[in-house]
């Protein structure tokens, strides 16, 4: 993304908007320390996908991970967040940038108090459709709700079927981590 370009403000800060695993505060905080919450949002013509990058399953997921496609009529909802420029080279490789495995999108989002935000997204190249595993599942979840995302677009994400994977997924382990440290601080 070129300096100047829609999505950069003002004092080194970018807009990103999340629609899967980082909609979870405590998944994106974990490499991506700045990120501040700045609104729930909607992508419009968009619709939520899952799937295998050249056919092959997320070694980190265990299953296929979320993307969004162009489909007229649908819409995702998501979260944007606030970061320091200083971040963005910490999401793009969280994101697989250098391997191809994302590519960054600019996106305009709608917020719940009807303004139109240009933000920094990722869209999946090469995919294979494919399930998500329960984790990856999971977190997506929880994240939505987390973020008060619309009850029936929550109720959609729950109803995601998954690929059942039962094995150790250590990010998972991280997150859940990271959750539990927080909640001994609030306590």
């Amino acid at each position: 993304m070129e300096p100047g370009s829609g999505t950069e403000l003002g004092g080194g800060c970018f807009l990103y908007y999340a629609y899967g695993s980082n909609l979870l505060r405590e998944r994106l905080l974990l490499s991506n320390p700045s990120a501040a919450l700045c609104a729930v949002a909607r992508l419009q013509d968009f619709k939520l996908e899952f799937g295998h990058h050249q056919g092959r399953r997320s070694s980190v997921w265990h299953g296929g991970t979320a993307t969004i496609v162009q489909s007229p009529g649908d819409e995702v909802w998501g979260i944007v967040w606030k970061m320091n420029a200083s971040n963005l080279s910490s999401l793009d490789k969280q994101e697989g940038v250098e391997g191809g495995i994302y590519v960054p999108i600019e996106v305009n989002v709608h917020t719940q108090g009807g303004n139109i935000l240009t933000c920094r997204s990722y869209q999946m190249k090469d995919y294979v459709c494919g399930p998500p595993s329960p984790q990856y599942k999971k977190v997506i979840c929880m994240g939505a709700n987390q973020n008060g995302l619309p009850t029936d677009y929550q109720k959609k994400l729950e109803a995601i079927e998954t690929n059942n994977y039962a094995g150790s997924v250590p990010i998972m382990e991280e997150i859940e981590a990271a959750i539990k440290a927080k909640n001994i601080k609030l306590a």
